[in-house]
This record gives structure tokens, C-alpha cells and sequence, in this order.
């Protein structure tokens, strides 16, 4: 029997078709759980990024690289099989933080007979390994993208909301008149703003709320780029 004409196997990690959790309301959004929830994996997308772009590219490029000789068949297995690996504690990531169900891709099976050479052969035409491979690649700048605009926004959102609650720490403490918004000296002449007014320290903090009230919906915004991505390749 050819390993084309072999069926597949169920994925151990079955579940319903990309099924995803409604977004809370505007007003509600800043406060709710499922917000953070989203925050805290664009937050974790990083690191976990790095690693598997890391993988990805070692692997593929050392697998690639030694294909003439007889170590590169089972160097690609190892990299398809880690990259299934990834993929399905991505699904498993979307699942707890996105409240993203995802099937996971089926399994192909092999004669149980089959050697270990035939094994490998199998893995390496395995288009959902390839698929989970390729995932690492593309979303590696996407998830860049998402931390920076993520930690960006909730930090300067919330800071800039919250400045009537510390704005007397700076005349008291750091012999400011109020925050410092720049303060520079260039060609000769000193240039100086501060928020020092009830009126410019509340005008900030209204700009702060707005970011707030915002950061949600450019955080759903982004995980809906990976909620698109886990369905379309991971699934």
C-alpha cells in the first residue's frame, strides 16, 4: 500500500469549527476579563514568537541544507513534527485566552508495519506540518506588531487617564510645576511645557479615557489576525 492511498486519522485535539467568543461593549470593554485575556496573549504571542521563528528557521534552513545527504529527510520530520507540535499548543492558547475552538488537523497514518525511514517519508509530506511550519514564519512580524501596539496603548492609556490621581506628586517631589510634557534648550532659547492647570491636567486625562475606551478594539483587532490565522492554517 502507498503511503498516498493511506487514510488518516482523527486529531487527538478535536473540537467544534472555529467557534470564538463575542466581543463585551464599548463601555464595558476597558474593565472586562475577556479584554485582558486578549491583552495577556498578544503579551505571551511574543516571547512564544521568537521561539518558534527561531525553530522554524533553524530547522527548515539546516533540514534544507543537508537534504542531498541522508541526515536531511529525518532533520525535516523533526522540524514538521515540533512545528505540529507548536500548532497545537497554539489551538490550545486561542482556546484558554481568545476563546477560539479550533479542530486540529487530521492525522495521516501509517501501515503499522511501516519502518522508520517510510515514517519519515510520511511526515515530510504531511501538508498540515507544513502548514504549522510556515504559521511560525508568518505570524513572527505580526506578533511584533501586536506587543508593541498592545503595551503602547494600555500603558499610555491608563497613565495619562489616571493623572489627577498623581499630578501633585511632581511640585511636591520632583520640583516640577506639573507633569513634564517637554522640556528642552535649543539655540539658545529654553522650551518648556507642563501640565500644571486643573484645565490642562483634565483636558490630558479625557485624551488618556479615549485611548482606554480605544485600546480594546485595536487589541480585538489585532488577535482577530491571529484568530484568522489559527482557523486557516492550524485547523
Amino acid at each position: 500500500m502507498s503511503i498516498s492511498a493511506l487514510p488518516y486519522a482523527a486529531a487527538p485535539t478535536a473540537s467544534s469549527s472555529g467557534r470564538s467568543m463575542g466581543s463585551p461593549g464599548f463601555w464595558r470593554a476597558p474593565f472586562a476579563a475577556s479584554t485582558y485575556r486578549e491583552i495577556g496573549y498578544t503579551l505571551t504571542s511574543l516571547p512564544i514568537a521568537i521561539v518558534g521563528f527561531a525553530f522554524a528557521v533553524t530547522m527548515f534552513s539546516l533540514g534544507m541544507g543537508l537534504f542531498v545527504t541522508v541526515l536531511g529527510l529525518p532533520v525535516l520530520a523533526a522540524a514538521l513534527a515540533g512545528a505540529r507540535g507548536l500548532g497545537a499548543a497554539e489551538r490550545g492558547r486561542a482556546r484558554a485566552l481568545l476563546g477560539l475552538e479550533v479542530a486540529g488537523p487530521r492525522i495521516r497514518a501509517t501501515r503499522r508495519d511501516a519502518g522508520a525511514w517510510e515514517r519519515m517519508r510520511a511526515r515530510v509530506s504531511d501538508s498540515a506540518g507544513w502548514k504549522a511550519l510556515l504559521f511560525q514564519f508568518v505570524m513572527f512580524p505580526s506578533r511584533v506588531a501586536s506587543f508593541v501596539l498592545s503595551v503602547t496603548f494600555l500603558v499610555t492609556g491608563w497613565v495619562v487617564a489616571l493623572l489627577p490621581v498623581y499630578s501633585w506628586v511632581f511640585p511636591r517631589y520632583v520640583d516640577w510645576p506639573g507633569y513634564r510634557v517637554f522640556d528642552y534648550t535649543s539655540g539658545g532659547e529654553h522650551h518648556a511645557f507642563y501640565l500644571e492647570s486643573p484645565v490642562q491636567i483634565a483636558g490630558a486625562s479625557l485624551i488618556g479615557l479615549a485611548i482606554v475606551f480605544l485600546t480594546p478594539k485595536l487589541v480585538r483587532a489585532l488577535t482577530n489576525i491571529d484568530r484568522a490565522a489559527v482557523r486557516s492554517v492550524l485547523g
